[in-house]
């Protein structure tokens, strides 16, 4: 799978870059992450990966964020992405790699084509405080979004920006509601069969990876400008994104 060394050098990045992502800057650009590992494996072996280092990045980040988040908010989209989480479930049950392929590809250049679409103005946040049911949606797209790709993050960020919440407040909310989502999620790729013993082992060996991008997100949180690290991530998601929809369609 990853033991030979172009390829665990490839996910050890991919690993330090979701730590760095999810512990600084919401979970939004994490998945970015899963993009890149989908390139040389299978998309069920990169999510089941990815999956088992973002929980542990999840429970990493808890902590500094502890009780800084806004409960109605997090309560709203994690009730919410619970039919997400299951339709995400029932589509790759029926589906192929490719497909899957497919989606993953199609979320990083939606999450790249939303992104500019806010920094243009073409796609402007909402002015007034979007209501409770709006919540539930985003919740709902967010768990089916990060289920088949881990992007949860751009439909929960939609709801939560039109909140106002301050930019600490917005990241614990993100590290709550995706700690949940993605405990959700290990329980349907067990049933799946996503996880293997080749998955979990992986898994262990990335494990310090994992752990040193988050406590570097937490320290970037307040040191390095949001502008600089989404830029790379764009140009990352670009490619990667670009790559998988030629790989499945061809």
């Amino acid at each position: 799978m990853i033991f030979d060394l172009p390829l665990f050098a490839l996910a050890a990045f991919a690993t330090v870059f979701a730590g760095i992502s999810k512990g600084g800057f919401g979970s939004g650009a994490s998945f970015a992450s899963a993009s890149i590992l989908a390139l040389v494996l299978e998309p069920g072996q990169a999510l089941g990966i990815m999956l088992l280092l973002l929980i542990l990045i999840d429970l990493a980040t808890l902590k500094p964020y502890w009780r800084k988040w806004h409960w109605p908010t997090a309560r709203l989209l994690m009730v919410g992405s619970v039919p997400g989480v299951i339709l995400g479930l029932v589509i790759y049950k029926i589906t192929n790699d490719d497909v899957i392929r497919f989606l993953i590809g199609a979320m990083s250049l939606l999450f790249v084509l939303w992104q500019g679409a806010r920094a243009f103005g073409v796609l402007p946040v909402a002015k007034s405080r979007l209501p409770a049911t709006a919540g539930l949606l985003a919740g709902c797209v967010a768990g089916f979004t990060s289920f088949v790709s881990h992007a949860g993050g751009p439909p929960a960020a939609m709801y939560m920006l039109s909140l106002k919440t301050s930019k600490t407040e917005y990241q614990a909310n993100t590290v709550l509601v995706f700690t949940f989502v993605n405990l959700l999620k290990a329980a349907a790729y067990s049933y799946l069969g996503i996880f293997t013993v080749q998955t979990l082992l992986a898994g262990v060996y990335l494990a310090p990876f994992a752990l040193i991008g988050a406590w570097i997100g937490v320290k970037a949180h307040h040191m390095v400008p949001e502008r600089a690290f989404f830029i790379l991530t764009y140009l990352l998601l670009i490619l990667t994104g670009s790559k998988l929809i030629f790989d499945a369609i061809t």
